[in-house]
């Protein structure tokens, strides 16, 4: 279930990885009239904000399911291994792209820079103001991530001797109650031009700074990537009667993000939409996960072309492809837009492609053999 790329090509999961590709291709696109490399009025770019509630469904269940599996199996998780392994994933790319930032003004998407220590502490997204724009802005959602690789382990330390399907169902749906109830009321007290107001309309500013980006108000989807690793792992039989029809599941998954879509016309929405349309995206992006992880669903029964080279590269696409927008926009100022686009989203691939290869798939490597080291000094003692 580890999101990336396995020593063999049969361990990889094929729907997850369109997923991934379409998570991270729906972001791209969403950021590219930020650059004037197109209008942000067509339907797939207004709405690709929702590719991080994808990444973040798929977060929660490959990360969950890997600590869950080892606890079912009746044993703990190894957790200095889990945290070891995640910094080795997520740590060296981030922090080429953050020395980029930091080191040539020139390469920042916005002149703005908030100070290195709320980075390297995945502290940007709390307080986040988005006046004035800030450069590598969108590295908040990774601090969601990271801080949700902090607490779920702790999480599992407190209540899993104890677990049981009603308990973790009562966990699950009271934080995400609570993620509603906070929106709702930071969106009456404080993002509503007039407070206590349900007809007012948002302010932008104190919406995404107190709603958007915070990560107590942005849970919804990591739980419903934990809740479907927690289904799959302790209660296989319930998982195979949930995914019996893993087409059925895609194609509610998909109605649901379309209807998703007519509740939270805007990313800056009003008090119902911030506080049910959150949780609906990641129900639907949910039924597209569980259809994905199955191998006979239409996505998950074989690899496309290319899809699984963009699912692997796609956590360094995500980091650097603001930069290389910003080039285009200035070295492509002149250019008709389709050229612009179609040059920005090349070289943003060979980019990406670059710091994977350059970079992050070392770590992997290394990520790798460490994995492996346990399972040959168990072999070799058994041999001795």
């Amino acid at each position: 279930m580890d999101p990336t790329p396995a020593p063999h090509r049969g361990a990889r999961l094929p729907g997850l990885d369109l997923l991934r590709a379409l998570a991270i291709s729906w972001v791209m696109i969403s950021h590219a009239p930020l650059f004037g490399l197109v209008s942000p009025k067509p339907w797939v770019v207004k709405y690709g904000w929702m590719g991080v509630d994808l990444f973040f469904v798929l977060s929660g269940f490959l990360i969950a399911g890997q600590l869950l599996k080892a606890q079912a199996n009746g044993g703990a998780p190894d957790y200095p291994q889990f945290f070891a392994r995640r910094l080795l994933r997520t740590l060296p790319a981030f922090l080429a792209v953050l020395a980029v930032y930091a080191l040539v003004p020139a390469a920042r998407d916005r002149p703005t820079l908030l100070p290195l220590w709320r980075f390297l502490t995945f502290t940007q997204n709390i307080g986040l103001d988005p006046n004035p724009p800030k450069a590598f802005s969108h590295a908040w959602s990774l601090c969601v991530e990271e801080q949700f690789y902090l607490a779920l382990p702790l999480v599992l330390v407190v209540f899993g001797r104890r677990w049981s399907p009603a308990r973790t169902a009562a966990l699950i749906v009271g934080l995400v109650l609570t993620g509603m109830a906070l929106r709702g009321w930071s969106w009456l007290h404080d993002v509503a031009a007039r407070p206590f107001d349900l007809t007012a309309a948002p302010q932008a500013r104190r919406f995404m700074t107190l709603i958007y980006y915070p990560t107590w108000t942005r849970l919804d989807g990591l739980l419903v990537g934990v809740s479907l690793a927690a289904l799959r792992v302790h209660r296989p039989a319930w998982w195979a009667v949930f995914t019996a029809r893993p087409n059925l599941l895609l194609a509610a998954g998909a109605a649901t993000v379309v209807a998703a879509t007519f509740v939270s016309r805007n990313q800056i929405s009003g008090f119902w939409p911030t506080v049910l349309g959150f949780p609906l995206v990641a129900l639907g992006m949910g039924l597209l996960v569980a259809a994905g992880a199955e191998a006979r669903s239409l996505i998950g029964s074989r690899a496309l072309p290319g899809v699984g080279a963009l699912a692997a590269g796609a956590y360094s696409l995500y980091l650097s492809h603001k930069i290389v927008f910003h080039a285009v926009q200035v070295v492509g100022a002149a250019w008709p837009r389709n050229i612009a686009l179609a040059a920005a989203l090349l070289a943003a691939l060979a980019v990406g492609a670059a710091l994977y290869w350059a970079v992050e798939r070392p770590f992997l490597r290394l990520r790798d053999r460490w994995r492996a080291a346990p399972a040959h000094s168990v072999e070799a003692a058994a041999a001795a």
